[in-house]
This record gives structure tokens, sequence and C-alpha cells, in this order.
């Protein structure tokens, strides 16, 4: 085999390895925004509210320059974020206190969509979620992995690490 041909077959073995870790990262330098924490309330089946779900995310736009535009328009997207999660329930149905992650990421993503214009953002994801109960009955530590965990506590319902870091 030649040497022309090794490498070709190096680069085309190395463009589907770049191109899932970019995906990972959210995308080339300078298209991610972190956005600003959304607080979302939580509801039992009654109603009742019994607490927060603090909700950090990451938009990734389309091009380092529809990024900028995003970031003019970062009030616009946040405000109809905020209203988007005060409206509807981030929550599964089975568990009040367990943020329908994917659902979420569906919701925001059509949002920022409709602020920016179709094209223009590529994906939200929601990076870290913090559930704070109104009337808690032990104050939890923030962010225990799950090996450091009480012996016999429930595993967390939530993502634990950031979604966002690679």
């Amino acid at each position: 085999m030649s040497k022309a041909a090794i490498l070709v077959l190096l680069a085309a073995m190395a463009i589907p390895a770049q191109a899932a870790d970019e995906a990972q990262k959210g995308g080339k330098p300078g298209t991610n925004v972190e956005m600003p924490f959304l607080m979302a309330p939580l509801s039992n089946a009654d109603g009742k509210l019994i607490g927060y779900a603090y909700i950090s995310t990451r938009l990734t736009a389309m091009s380092d320059t529809y990024a900028l535009a995003v970031r003019d328009k970062l009030p616009f997207i946040q405000d109809r974020m905020v209203r988007d999660v005060n409206n509807q329930t981030v929550t599964t149905p089975e568990d009040p206190e367990k943020v329908d992650v994917e659902g979420v990421e569906r919701r925001l993503l059509a949002d920022a969509t409709q602020v920016m214009g179709a094209g223009k953002v590529k994906v939200i994801m929601v990076c870290i979620v913090q559930i704070s109960p109104l009337h808690p009955v032990q104050t939890p530590a923030l962010n225990t992995p799950p090996e450091e965990m009480a012996p016999g506590s429930a595993p967390p319902k939530n993502p634990v690490k950031s979604r966002c870091e690679s």
C-alpha cells in the first residue's frame, strides 16, 4: 500500500472521531453560548408547589456569527424560556422530582428557534439539574457524586455531573 493511500485511510478514520468529539462538546469553537439558569417550579399531582428545579443549559448555534446574534438576543430567548418552564411542567409524569431532560431540550430549542429564526440554532443541551425542595427534611450537599452518597439512599433522578463537560 502506498504512503498516500495510508494517509488518506488515516484521515478518513479521523473524521468520524472528530465529528463525534465535536458533537459531545456541542459544536465548533465560538458557537456555544452558556445560558443563564432557569428556575422551574415543581408541583405534585394535586398541583401543590413542592420545590424548584434549577436548570443550566448550553445553546449551540450553527455558526460563530449566529452565536453572536444569539448573545445579542439573549434576553428575549431567556424570557421565552422562562415563560415556557413556568407554563408547562418540566418533570416526568411518573415522578414530580425528575426532570424530563429530553423533553425540556426539545421545548427550549423550539423557543430559541422561534426567537432567532430557523436554521440559526443547532441544539440546546441541559447541562445540570439541581432540585431544591420547598420544605427539605435535610439540607443535601450539592453535586454529591453517587459513590459518595449515603449507603442505602436512592440513586439520583437527575444528571449529577454536567452533561456539557467533555
